[in-house]
């Protein structure tokens, strides 16, 4: 059980980091269209999600100086791993030859799957109001506890889920997060536009979010992912029983050597996967950039001043920090715990605009509430798993 321990560790760290890089965006992201007056919303999700390339090098480096392996060794030890999983059968056969087509595939199928819940987003934003998007697209959390309980009603977990959505719904309509002005945008919205299309495309998108979580879960992280065995709904692409002879379950230490570090470190496989994602999202998502400039959607503007070019980086950089922090913690935890638990965000973004923001004339009945709803239902999941895990390691004790 000692070696699970670090990785549970390491988890709650990346969680912590995630929750915080939420809030910085969120924050950002708001001065930049309200106080700078820069409102180029694809032009920036482009941005951020082809800075999502830069995570995996990183990673790579800060292991390489940090430990005693090379760049070599950790990319043989994910290319080992990858083979594993996307083509466990070859693995024996043939372990020189990496499977490029099958991760083409995966790496295009996890790019679609996390930019067009975003881009709906985007688009409902401009036709629903804020209290409506907000809450129809936290849902998420719900929609993916559906998606994964294969008949079999867990009590702790529906509660807590229920709850986490009631807690949304409070906060978002208790009048914490809307100003006069918020109020009187969304209104005109009500009376010009077309609120429930907006809503329709918020709901789509949140089932789509949903959906990602859960196949990323099933399909994208590995068999090896410390916190697999809490969650036995999920069946990946191979497992043991498909290829005995494929060791999916490797101790620390097998082939640790000069050449090929497997299982591969902590994070660096959802790293790898995130900046594959910020890659085909750079080299294949510009082509909407000069459409939506001539047919004016969106007229294609670079910013102007030295303030909005470091608030898009800041924007750029804490959005790759979360992004990838969510790309880890849904392989460890799953997208129960990691769609709930991102919820906190709400909570943080709460806390923030009291601190930054309107101050103590933030706080309200509902928000309190709310957020504090939120908080216990995360509560609920976490003691949860940890009852798994003890569950599951006192036969072993």
């Amino acid at each position: 059980m000692a070696r699970n321990l670090t990785p549970r560790l390491w988890s709650f760290a990346v969680f912590a980091c995630t929750l915080i890089a939420f809030v910085v965006e969120t924050q950002l992201t708001q001065f930049l269209q309200t106080n700078l007056g820069y409102r180029q919303p694809f032009f920036i999700f482009y941005l951020v999600h082809s800075s999502f390339a830069i995570m995996f090098p990183f990673h790579l480096l800060y292991l390489t100086a940090t430990t005693k392996y090379s760049p070599t060794s950790l990319c043989n030890g994910l290319a080992l791993a990858l083979t594993n999983q996307l083509a466990p059968h070859q693995s024996r056969s043939s372990p020189s030859k990496f499977p490029t087509f099958q991760f083409l595939r995966l790496v295009l199928a996890l790019t679609i799957g996390i930019t067009y819940p975003a881009l709906l987003w985007f688009c409902a934003i401009t036709l629903a109001s804020l209290s409506d998007v907000t809450a129809i697209w936290n849902t998420n959390a719900f929609f993916a506890y559906l998606m994964t309980f294969k008949f079999r009603w867990e009590p702790r977990k529906l509660f807590a889920v229920s709850l986490a959505t009631v807690g949304v719904l409070v906060v978002v309509y208790g009048g914490s997060t809307v100003t006069d002005s918020d109020a009187k945008v969304s209104v005109e919205k009500r009376a010009s536009l077309k609120p429930v299309v907006g809503d329709l495309l918020t709901l789509v998108a949140s089932l789509g979010y949903a959906l990602y979580q859960v196949l990323y879960k099933k399909y994208a992280a590995l068999p090896s992912d410390p916190e697999l065995v809490a969650e036995a709904e999920y069946e990946h692409l191979a497992t043991a029983e498909d290829s005995p002879d494929v060791q999916y379950d490797a101790p620390d230490g097998m082939l640790d050597n000069e050449d090929t570090v497997y299982p591969p470190p902590f994070g660096l496989h959802p790293n790898l996967l995130t900046s594959a994602i910020g890659l085909c999202t750079l080299s294949v998502l510009w082509i909407f950039l000069p459409v939506l400039h001539y047919t004016g959607t969106e007229l294609f503007l670079l910013p102007d001043s030295f303030l909005i070019t470091f608030t898009i980086v800041g924007i750029a950089l804490s959005g790759v920090v979360f992004n990838a922090g969510f790309m880890v913690l849904l392989g460890v935890w799953g997208p129960i715990i990691t769609s709930v638990g991102g919820l906190l965000t709400i909570v943080l973004v709460f806390i923030s605009d009291i601190i930054f923001g309107a101050g103590l004339e933030a706080v309200t009945a509902g928000g309190v509430v709310g957020c504090s709803v939120i908080v216990a239902a995360f509560g609920v999941l976490v003691y949860d798993m940890l009852d798994k895990r003890r569950q599951i390691a006192r036969p072993m004790n």
